[in-house]
């Protein structure tokens, strides 16, 4: 074999490595990618079942309860449309009823969101930027229309 030879085959061979490397680097990314949906993206079932998601929007009044140990049920709202959510573990301090918040989990096939961890806002004037952005309101008024809820903006609390 010449050395031209040999050098093509080098050079084969590491393009072949780089290609290999670089379709399990993509196929990694994709599995563990995890979008943002509203309540009414899941009820309109856009999410696959047992595909990872976030589901962001605000804690519906009323609606947690407490199993056994640390299980907690509740239902996230955007104004439109509400999802039950099961979630297992130590709730956030400023979780509570009323509030934003991001759940990472999966929808699963009775149409209940199980979450793995749970996102609440750190003070009164700050939500996730995809949840107020899902649940922006009358621009006139600058008010949304989840009346049982806490007001997004602090200027429409003050009102």
């Amino acid at each position: 074999m010449t050395k031209r030879n040999q050098r093509l085959l080098g050079v084969a061979a590491l393009l072949i490595g780089v290609g290999v490397a670089a379709t399990l680097g993509f196929t990694a990314f994709r599995k563990n990618m995890m979008y943002f949906y509203t309540p009414s993206d899941l009820a309109a079932g856009t999410v696959p079942v047992g595909a990872a998601a976030q589901l962001g929007g605000l804690v519906e009044a009323g609606s947690l309860t407490r199993g056994d140990g640390l299980k907690v049920e509740f239902r996230v709202a955007d104004c439109a449309k509400n999802i039950p959510v099961r979630y297992e573990g130590v709730l956030p301090d400023l979780f509570r009823e009323g509030q934003g918040v991001v759940a990472d989990g999966y929808m699963n096939d009775e149409h209940v969101f199980v979450a793995t961890r749970i996102l609440a806002k750190h003070d009164e004037n700050y939500m996730p930027p995809q949840v107020a952005d899902a649940l922006k309101g009358n621009p006139d008024t600058g008010k949304h229309s989840c009346m049982p809820f806490k007001a997004v903006d602090k200027t429409v609390a003050a009102s």
